[in-house]
């Protein structure tokens, strides 16, 4: 009794000792060195150049929601980039690299709390010793060791190493989810741009064919005037050489749209031999697009948001580097069991603990942790620029498409004319050509003249599809900042599931 009461006494000022440490480190640990984070400052055009002419649709007509390529009406379309959501093997492997950013945000926090660990061994070791008096001069002494006992350490956050680590790894991860929704925007964009110009391939196929059997009827009045006499042989082999280069014009058209079919079924995560697409007519309409203030895009453009969350990541790795200038105290306590017979192992005598703080610094390292804080400010400075410069191109791309689509609008308008007039000339001549007042040349360059419109016109509506998508693509299409995961959902331990909701919406 007198040896336990001597011990407790013997305990008191250690455990107080170890209170008051952890007492202070709790203190200091609101203790977080290096810069809090701003986001970056950015130039922001007041209004769109390119939008003072552009028609703003009607927001309950056609709005740019989650699901935006629905804006086209077309069923097919529609089909397919649900397809992309959730088969497409880019987006399946950027989600998986979401998931392990999300991981290594569970693996920054887990560093919070204390390191429980427990041992158990069994040992036998001899060797040998000399002996006073002994004629041998030495003598051998073999003994058993039996241990038992856990161990508990933890290192307070003392300068804020392990928050500013969190903090990074939350920044890089949100980056990371919108890394993934840029893969996602940019195979839907490139599926639906692939798909429109697929259907205007087929209207081309449609009017390749109309042109041949026009062609074809060319001919056969060319060798019925030839065979009455009022036309020469020359009017034949024109019309003939005309009706083949269209004819392999028809051909030449299949190599475009077997190509787009298998872009199509790279996208779907299909493989190309299985994957068709019917020839269809155009159904898709060319949408009025909201396109909003220019402020908006630092919301809807997950490139941007990618570009500034990297910047907050490695705003906090400039406080992990600093905090490697600072002391790092760690609290350990160990206890158990420790005999040298295995009978009287677990018995109270035998029991052992130790307790107490360790406090280390680095006193001279070269210059080590200054190179390493040069480092990490210099990569912050290099992220602030990538982000700045997403943003610009980001104004870019939206001035570039609503140009492009402003022009082309007008370019439709007179190309419509112009394909109006070809027509109604080739009509006439044609006639004047059976009223032999005209040379078949005459025919020939008028018919060409006409075909040629009909190709620009729709060469031009191909444009226009593909700019209208991207601008939607330069506008972020249906996404929102608000979608990147926050804190609490990169808190739980299955991430997977919102990696998948945000792959799939």
């Amino acid at each position: 009794m007198n040896h336990s009461h001597t011990h407790t006494h013997m305990q008191a000022p250690k455990h107080k000792t170890l209170l008051a440490a952890a007492a202070a480190a709790l203190l200091l640990s609101a203790c977080a060195v290096g810069p809090d984070y701003i986001r970056p400052a950015t130039v922001a055009p007041i209004a769109f150049k390119e939008n003072k002419d552009w028609k703003t649709a009607t927001p309950k007509d056609q709005e740019l929601h989650g699901k935006w390529w629905e804006i086209y009406q077309d069923p097919q379309l529609n089909a397919l980039v649900e397809q992309v959501n959730i088969s497409n093997q880019n987006l399946a492997q950027s989600e998986a690299q979401f998931r392990q950013a999300a991981a290594l945000v569970q693996s920054a926090r887990a560093a919070y709390l204390p390191t429980v660990s427990a041992s158990v061994s069994a040992t036998r070791s001899g060797g040998s010793r000399n002996s006073a008096g002994s004629t041998t001069g030495s003598s051998s002494s073999v003994g058993n060791s039996f241990s038992l006992g856990p161990s508990v350490s933890w290192e307070p956050d003392l300068w804020g190493r392990i928050s500013r680590t969190v903090e990074a790894n939350q920044a890089s991860a949100q980056a990371s989810a919108a890394d993934l929704q840029v893969a996602r925007l940019s195979a839907q964009s490139t599926l639906a741009q692939d798909y429109l110009q697929l259907r205007v391939l087929d209207l081309q196929q449609t009017l390749l064919n109309d042109t041949v059997e026009a062609y074809q009827k060319s001919l056969q009045l060319a060798q019925n005037q030839y065979a009455v006499g009022v036309a020469a042989q020359s009017d034949v082999i024109q019309a003939q050489t005309q009706l083949k280069g269209a004819q392999a014009q028809a051909l030449d058209n299949g190599v475009l749209r077997a190509q787009l079919e298998h872009a199509i079924a790279l996208l779907t995560g299909q493989p190309a031999s299985t994957f068709s697409i019917t020839p269809a007519p155009l159904i898709a309409v060319l949408p009025d697009i909201p396109v909003g203030v220019p402020s908006t895009l630092l919301e809807r453009r997950p490139d941007v948001s990618a570009a500034e969350r990297q910047a907050a990541a490695a705003n906090a790795q400039i406080g992990v580097a600093k905090a490697a200038y600072f002391p790092n105290l760690t609290l350990a306590a160990s206890g158990g069991f420790q005999s040298s017979s295995f009978a009287n192992w677990l018995t109270v005598p035998n029991r052992i603990w130790s307790l107490g703080p360790t406090l280390a610094a680095t006193l001279f390292d070269g210059g080590a942790r200054r190179a390493q804080s040069d480092q990490a400010i210099a990569a912050y400075d290099a992220n602030v620029a990538a982000y700045r410069q997403a943003v610009l191109t980001s104004f870019q791309e939206v001035e570039d498409n609503l140009a492009a689509l402003r022009i082309l609008e007008q370019e439709a308008a007179v190309q419509g004319e112009t394909v109006k007039f070809a027509h109604h000339a080739a009509e006439l001549i044609l006639n004047q050509y059976k009223a032999g007042t005209v040379s078949y040349s005459n025919v020939v360059t008028a018919q060409a003249t006409a075909f040629n419109a009909d190709l620009s016109a729709l060469n031009i509506q191909n444009r226009r599809f593909a700019a209208s998508v991207q601008l939607i693509k330069a506008l972020g299409g249906g996404w929102d900042q608000a979608e990147l995961p926050n804190n609490a959902t990169l808190n739980d331990r299955d991430a997977s599931s919102a990696a998948k909701a945000t792959v799939k919406q």
